[in-house]
């Protein structure tokens, strides 16, 4: 069975229908589980609108934006990382030229002795 999300004036039109017709009427009309039922009438009777109003968007929200935060910063990090490794690239090239160099001078300075 599809998981169905209900919005807040949904719950409340079957929490108040519940009262005319009866829960289980109310149940099979919109295919609720007695069970979900039951758990809005209690957040209900509890926090009033505020205990049914839906929450599954803000952590949702939340998620989504901590997960572009994290797409970003492995970015970041991969492209140091590149960065770091053509300077290290770099740096061997350059001291290998530079140790070649200096033996070469040494030798054809002793040679011309």
């Amino acid at each position: 069975m599809k998981y169905k999300r209900w919005t807040l004036d949904q719950k409340l039109e079957i929490l108040s229908i519940a009262d005319d017709i009866g829960i289980v009427e109310a149940c099979r009309k919109y295919s609720v589980s007695t069970g979900t039922f039951y758990s809005w009438k209690k957040k209900f009777e509890h926090n009033g609108e505020a205990g049914l109003k839906v929450t599954y968007d803000t952590k949702s929200k939340e998620l989504k934006e901590s997960e572009e935060e994290n797409r970003v910063l492995r970015k970041l990090l991969s492209d140091r990382e590149i960065e770091l490794e053509v300077q290290r690239e770099l740096l061997k090239k350059n001291l290998g030229r530079q140790i070649q160099e200096r033996f070469s001078r040494r030798y054809i300075q002793q040679t011309r002795v």
